[in-house]
């Protein structure tokens, strides 16, 4: 009841367990971010950490790893560097627009490594054969939501190249319902389980499309040598888009190349790594020159596609920022309402609860800080990256406050929010309420953080109680609203 001491936490275990796999999450994806501005060059992260090399697999773009710049710094053929994805790597290069790199080892979001996402603009998978780990996984659709571009390349169903029983199609569906940060077929589409021998998958018709019709070349077929397509589901991400489709097929089934929008990021899908395949890389290796196939146009795909989801346009040539320079107008926090539970938020145990002793202003689930009538800290926290093509940031959040102090002039339970960067320094103080600003009902604050754009900051709710009578800070509905 409004005023009465909180009872002790009673935290069920799975939600205990949640509370810890999203703070070590959270923990990850709280770096400042290096924006983009005009003129940079776009930043493009290729994946070989997911056994991308296993069998007769060669998906790098250099043998020089992260730098394939060690390997020769001024390419111009396919073959000064090593690799069957060499030739995209070269291409990119040659723009002089392009800031290529190799990444080897776990995929993180906001760390200090020289190949952490928040360092890029898109993520090349170029068809991994490992899983992911619920980490990477965070990593990945954080990096998304907040403004990346995921470049998604599979093969057919069973193409298992290091028999670990993982392929292609499951490693990247798992990716996609099976992550912490939205599970809900967050990109509006599923890989298909199939292993479709040959085709020539033709393009739509879309002349203001600028993955078919960029600054590389205009796109009217791909090539299938074994691999899948995926279907689509506009209801569950109206962004998602086939952009070239399997003989015979169109609409929401047997798309062959896809794409799509998650938070402020692009997505796009490829149904086979042979289009991506340029027939060198190292010894050993039974290669495809899939790239340089004369009944498809599959360079001018990978790299169209590359420009578009690193932020670029149909006629950029790579000028434009990054995807963190664009901005889609999107609602960024996860789990705003809290009725995931403990997902995607850090707080202290028994924060977010569906207790019967507070009332959510919608659904069940609400964060509840204090209240316990006793010196406590609780705190709340969410990390998130405002893209620097945002011009509104607009913060806002449900807030409660009932209290069993009776003075009318001292403040001694108190709510902070506050910005806050990598290292934990606070940036800036947004408001403090305390027992003071005590009332019936939810209240709905609101707060501008477009000065932050172009940065990944941490959202932070700290709440103080004092020694005796308690004050409960209770918070629903939150939202940053970008555009």
């Amino acid at each position: 009841m409004p005023g009465s001491p909180r009872h002790p936490r009673k935290v069920t275990t799975l939600l205990a367990g949640l509370g810890l796999l999203v703070t070590g999450a959270a923990l990850q994806v709280t770096a400042t971010a290096t924006p983009a501005h005009a003129a940079t060059p776009h930043r493009i992260l290729f994946d070989d950490g997911h056994a991308e090399e296993a069998g007769n697999a060669d998906w790098i773009i250099s043998t020089s790893k992260p730098d394939p710049l060690s390997q020769d710094s001024s390419p111009s053929s396919e073959t000064d560097w090593t690799g069957a994805l060499s030739s995209w790597g070269v291409a990119l290069q040659k723009t002089g627009d392009y800031s290529l790199k190799t990444a080897t080892s776990a995929l993180t979001y906001g760390g200090s490594s020289t190949t952490d996402l928040s360092n890029f603009d898109t993520l090349v998978l170029p068809e991994p054969n490992t899983l992911f780990t619920t980490a990477e996984k965070t990593a990945i659709m954080n990096f998304v939501k907040n403004g990346g571009g995921l470049f998604m390349v599979s093969d057919h169903t069973g193409a298992d190249r290091n028999n670990d029983g993982e392929d292609a199609v499951e490693i990247l569906n798992d990716l996609m319902t099976n992550n912490s940060v939205d599970s809900t077929d967050p990109f509006g589409f599923s890989i298909d389980s199939l292993s479709i021998s040959s085709d020539y998958p033709s393009a739509i018709s879309d002349s203001t499309d600028p993955v078919l019709h960029g600054s590389f070349g205009t796109v009217s077929k791909s090539l299938i040598a074994s691999g899948t397509t995926a279907t689509l589901k506009p209801a569950d991400n109206s962004g998602v888009k086939g952009l070239l489709y399997r003989t015979g097929y169109s609409g929401n089934t047997g798309a062959f190349f896809a794409t799509s929008t998650f938070g402020s990021g692009r997505v796009a899908f490829w149904g086979d790594s042979s289009p991506i395949d340029d027939g060198t890389g190292q010894s050993g290796n039974t290669l495809y020159d899939g790239w340089n196939d004369s009944g498809a146009t599959n360079a001018a795909l990978a790299l169209n596609a590359t420009e578009w989801l690193a932020g670029g346009s149909s006629s950029g040539g790579g000028d434009d920022g990054g995807g963190s320079g664009t901005c889609t107008s999107a609602q960024l926090l996860g789990n705003n309402g809290f009725e995931s539970g403990a997902s995607t938020w850090s707080a202290t145990s028994g924060v977010i609860t569906n207790s019967s002793s507070q009332s959510a202003r919608t659904g069940s689930y609400y964060a509840w800080l204090d209240g316990y009538g006793s010196a406590t800290t609780d705190t709340l926290s969410q990390s998130v990256t405002i893209p620097s093509g945002c011009t509104t940031a607009a913060l806002s959040f449900y807030l409660h406050i009932d209290t069993a102090e009776t003075t009318t002039s001292t403040a001694y339970d108190t709510l902070k929010v506050q910005v806050l960067n990598s290292s934990g320094t606070v940036l800036g103080t947004l408001a403090t309420y305390s027992n003071l600003n005590a009332a019936s009902g939810y209240t709905q604050r609101s707060f501008s953080l477009a000065s932050y754009a172009g940065q990944t900051v941490t959202l932070k709710f700290t709440g103080t109680e004092g020694s005796t009578l308690q004050t409960s800070f209770v918070i629903d509905d939150t939202a940053l609203n970008v555009s």
